[in-house]
């Protein structure tokens, strides 16, 4: 079924950077209407990842839909494996775990557990080979590609500003401690109440929003605004500073809210049962 229940809406720009204190995370939450998304301050000035954890368990018996930017999981259907030649789990959840057990960095990061599979299964410069090696994606990524909307990032690419890899694996453990004090759709079923966890990807909010592609970063209130607009939003409330990861969570809440009860992203036709409990799947890929 498709849930109806949501009256909040939570986006999440995350981090896998290393460390304890993360400007790189923002957390933006808008109420069902149309008053914009309001960031939510941070308990000691910049979010740590324990923090947004304990936040989230918080949340649980609110009838909040939350959206994280990160994979959930490694791609698995194509080759059968996380980690081909590894002993690693071969569902989504059991695998949250193998990376927490195998990843003893501070603050939920996971940053060692690439550098110490890098040439193997990361990417991480060239001394690691030919990097058209690395290039697996999940079934979501590959169906987002196809139907136009650019080139995806894969998880195991840990190179460069757009790579995702270090952020997810850190979102993963992040997952794993959550347990199942919120689902996480579509590992888990969605909800008919309570909170619920979705992977986003905020280019397509941008899109939605109006912005080209390529120019998919807000940098000043009159752009965000208008992007704001375009989603049914009202004027947000002025920042003290305008950066990436506030717009991102800002813009992509407003667009969470409005998508929320959108049948054909809560079922997406490509998305079978094998998918749903090995790679997961990004809300707004239909």
């Amino acid at each position: 079924m498709t849930p109806a229940h949501f009256t909040r809406f939570a986006a999440i720009d995350w981090s896998g950077a290393k460390g304890a204190r993360h400007p790189g995370i923002a957390v933006a939450v808008c109420e069902r209407g149309s008053e914009a998304p309001a960031l939510v301050a941070p308990p000691r000035g910049a979010w740590s990842r324990t923090d947004i954890l304990h936040w989230l368990r918080a949340q649980g018996d609110t009838p909040l839909l939350v959206g994280f930017d990160f994979s959930f999981a490694p791609p698995f259907v194509l080759r059968g494996a996380y980690l081909p030649g590894e002993d690693a789990p071969t569902t989504a959840r059991a695998f949250w775990g193998h990376v927490d057990a195998h990843a003893p960095d501070g603050d939920l990061g996971a940053a060692s557990f690439l550098e110490s599979r890098r040439g193997t299964h990361f990417y991480l410069g060239a001394a690691d080979g030919t990097k058209a090696d690395f290039l697996h994606f999940r079934r979501c990524e590959a169906h987002h590609n196809a139907a136009g909307f650019g080139k995806p990032s894969t998880v195991y690419d840990a190179i460069g500003a757009a790579q995702v890899a270090k952020a997810s694996f850190a979102g993963m453990r992040l997952l794993h401690h959550l347990g199942r004090a919120l689902p996480v759709w579509p590992i888990d079923p969605a909800p008919q109440r309570g909170a619920c966890v979705v992977e986003i990807y905020t280019t397509i909010a941008a899109r939605a929003a109006g912005l080209r592609k390529g120019l998919s970063k807000l940098r000043d209130a009159a752009a965000l605004d208008a992007g704001l607009a375009a989603l049914g939003s009202c004027a947000h409330t002025p920042l003290a500073r305008y950066t990436d990861h506030a717009t991102d969570a800002i813009l992509t809440a407003a667009w969470l809210r409005a998508n929320a009860t959108r049948d054909d992203l809560w079922h997406p036709p490509a998305l079978t049962r094998e998918i749903a409990r090995t790679e997961g799947w990004t809300f707004g890929i239909s």
